[in-house]
């Protein structure tokens, strides 16, 4: 009796395991039903290229549009163009990044270096930016981490792609006077666009970056 006991318990955590087991195409679900949530309680107002590239290359912030690119899935609003010009063909430069990172399945802010109260290991985060190594070759990019709070944490130089696609719509200047601005922009990356952690793990991630030369 107690070996019939031990193996039905046995079977019932088998069955348990498996059923709590997740396929790739279950969390790609999940993603995808993480990103509808955040773009209905954040009332985005989601808009086609054609309509991006009619507009100007430009979203409407009174709107809260964000333009969706089907290419890849990443989602972005521009909050501001900023000063000085694009990256341009066949140039080479270093770009400082702040940003915050915002999980979407955990609805929790995950990283961040543009917050003066948040610390690590006993360094201020805004004392952490991050440097990017870019090149543009035609309308590819090409870049790289140096140092800063995402080359810390996730212990890896690689830029996430999602991160590279508002460098075609953005310039990355150097503010030279009180009313220059660096770039903005708002993005949703999905899991196949991000760091090695969100593709890993089938993560999307909501950032809000900026963006400017180093000099």
């Amino acid at each position: 009796m107690k070996r019939i006991l031990f193996i039905l318990i046995a079977a019932a955590a088998v069955f348990a395991s498996c059923n709590d087991y997740e396929t790739y195409g279950d969390k790609k679900e999940k993603e995808r039903n993480a990103i509808a949530k955040f773009i209905s309680d954040s009332s985005i107002v989601v808009i086609s290229e054609d309509q991006f590239n009619r507009q100007g290359q430009t979203t409407d912030l009174a709107r809260n549009e964000y333009v969706k690119f089907d290419k890849n899935g990443v989602y972005m609003q521009i909050v501001r163009q900023g000063c000085g010009t694009k990256l341009q063909d066949g140039e080479k430069t270093r770009l400082i990044c702040r940003f915050s990172e915002y999980n979407l399945l955990e609805d929790t802010i995950t990283l961040c270096n543009n917050n003066n109260e948040l610390y690590y290991y006993g360094k201020s985060v805004v004392k952490m930016p991050d440097i990017m190594q870019i090149s543009r070759t035609g309308s590819s990019f090409t870049a790289s981490f140096l140092s800063g709070i995402m080359y810390s944490v996730y212990k890896s130089a690689a830029v996430p792609s999602g991160w590279l696609v508002p460098l075609s719509y953005v310039n990355v200047g150097r503010p030279q006077s009180a009313d220059e601005e660096y770039s903005m922009v708002r993005l949703i990356v999905p899991h196949s666009q991000g760091h090695a952690d969100a593709s890993g793990n089938v993560i999307p991630y909501f950032y809000e970056i900026t963006f400017q030369r180093e000099s």
